[in-house]
């Protein structure tokens, strides 16, 4: 497997794992950092346990991203907004703005559709993707 790969499948899947795992790397405790991103300590509980959907509001993820020492537009940042887009059933910016991509995603989904992929099958999907 090259790196692309092995980082992918060490990437959380969901918004809540990977805000679990950010705040767990800068060592808050759950309370203190719901109170330095202005966020109530359910809701954010919420969210990493995937209880409730990400937050789709821009201010609520300036201030998570914030909280968590995130550069505006780093490959960190980009990633909190593609996984809280992602996990409000929306996609992330970049490639709703993409009209060459849209006018392919039917066709991608009615190949996908009742079919049960499994991570290998995801995996050389996402190899084929990017060798195109």
């Amino acid at each position: 497997m090259d790196e692309g790969t092995l980082a992918a499948m060490n990437r959380p899947a969901s918004f809540g794992e990977w805000l679990k795992a950010q705040r767990a790397a800068g060592r808050y405790t759950l309370r203190v950092f719901a109170a330095k991103a202005g966020i109530d300590p359910g809701n954010l509980s919420r969210y990493e346990r995937g209880v409730a959907p990400p937050p789709q509001d821009t201010a609520v993820l300036e201030r998570i991203g914030h909280a968590l020492g995130l550069k505006l537009g780093s490959k960190a940042w980009k990633e909190m907004e593609q996984l809280a887009a992602i996990g409000g059933g929306r996609l992330p910016a970049e490639f709703a703005d993409d009209p060459e991509l849209l006018k392919a995603l039917p066709v991608l989904f009615r190949s996908l559709k009742g079919k049960k992929l499994s991570r290998e099958s995801l995996e050389r999907l996402a190899q084929l993707i990017r060798k195109s």
